[in-house]
Order: C-alpha cells, then structure tokens, then sequence
C-alpha cells in the first residue's frame, strides 16, 4: 500500500492529469443541456453493450456537475450550461478535468473538456 502512494505520487508529479488526459474534447459555452460533446466510449475503444453493466460514470472533477456520461451509447453529454466566464474567470484556457469509472474490470480514465468562449462580451 505504501508502495502504490509513492508510486502514485511519482505518477502525478511526473503526469499531472493534464499532461496525462486519455482524452482531449472542446466545446463551446453556453451549448444546451444534452449536447454531446464526444463519444467516450468509442473514443477509448470499450464494447458500448457493456457500458451499464460496467456501471460506466463520472465521478469527481465535473464543477458543479455540467458534464455525465450516457450509459447506454458512452456520450459524454452536457447537464447544465456553462457560462465560461463565471466558470472560469479569467483569460487563459478554461479547462476542466473529470475522471469516468467503469467496473469489471475497474479502469479510471481522465477526460480534458476545453471550454470556449463564443465571445458574449465584447469590447463596446
């Protein structure tokens, strides 16, 4: 156990989860609720008829919930809208970072969603 903590913190240190995401999506702010922003499933290569039985979901990293994943086609689709601007504050890249789960075997995988501004506020 103490083996598997050094190991991961070496991992981290080394990675970063972003360095390190399985996968890399953009989507534009704003989009309504259920628009999908990519195909999690498919991307990572899993059989999407075993995806419930594998209880396939977002765990941690999802601010205030915005993103879930579709257990039955692997969509990861969008729950609520997001404004960038009040998610992100700021001007740099508006990233956020979710981990997915999916049992029997159990693997994590870590998924980037870029946020992009479709310029709302512009300059008067």
């Amino acid at each position: 156990s103490e083996r598997w903590m050094i190991f991961y913190a070496i991992f981290l240190l080394l990675c970063g989860e972003q360095a390190c995401a399985d996968l890399r999506y953009s989507v534009p702010e704003e989009m309504k609720e259920g628009t999908v922003v990519g195909n999690v499933a498919k991307d990572l290569g899993l059989d999407k008829n075993s995806l419930a039985d594998r209880r396939f979901r977002v765990v941690s990293g999802a601010k205030d919930g915005f993103f879930e994943v579709n257990p039955d086609n692997g969509a990861l689709q969008i729950r609520k809208k997001i404004d960038r601007e009040e998610t992100c504050q700021g001007n740099g890249a508006c990233l956020m970072e979710l981990k997915i789960i999916v049992e029997n075997p159990l693997e994590m995988h870590h998924i980037v969603v870029e946020i992009t501004d479709i310029n709302d506020h512009s300059p008067m």
